[in-house]
């Protein structure tokens, strides 16, 4: 018997996929903060797609903004694993290209995410937007090579 089966409410029963959570999740997330986060992902994207030599990081920045506008019932995996085939943002390049944005970007939009989480916790009713924050730290350290895909 799972927590959620036991009639007892839990957290942890909101990732269970059930579709009208998710939806519900996605809809709060975008009005309490992901639309202003995802914008803000869109304009990080369109300014090093001005630079031309940020395009690669720009696609990238692009990618988590659709992450960010509707997160739940998605997720982050390496294109790698997803796909089977060995690509320029999977292998050395890519890590290359990671390194440079951890260095410049990804440091502190992770710790920007950290924060938020951290805050989001505090609530209880935010852990659900606290481990979305804590994917997209992840993400934001790394983003080349990664794909957003539906959860199965």
């Amino acid at each position: 018997m799972t927590l959620a089966q036991s009639g007892s409410y839990c957290t942890l029963a909101l990732f269970a996929g059930n579709g009208h959570m998710t939806l519900l999740l996605n809809i709060l997330w975008f009005i309490l903060g992901g639309f202003i986060a995802g914008c803000m992902w869109l304009f990080g994207g369109l300014v090093l797609a001005c630079t031309i030599i940020g395009l690669p990081w720009a696609f990238a920045a692009w990618r988590i903004a659709g992450f960010v506008f509707w997160p739940f019932g998605r997720q982050i995996v390496d294109r790698e694993a997803h796909t089977g085939e060995v690509d320029l943002g999977t292998d050395c390049v890519g890590f290359f290209l990671n390194v440079i944005w951890f260095v410049f970007a990804g440091w502190y939009i992770a710790l920007a995410h950290v924060l938020a989480a951290i805050a989001e916790a505090v609530t209880i009713i935010g852990i659900p937007f606290a481990y979305k924050d804590i994917q997209l730290a992840q993400l934001a350290l790394a983003p080349i090579g990664k794909r957003v895909v539906d959860k199965p």
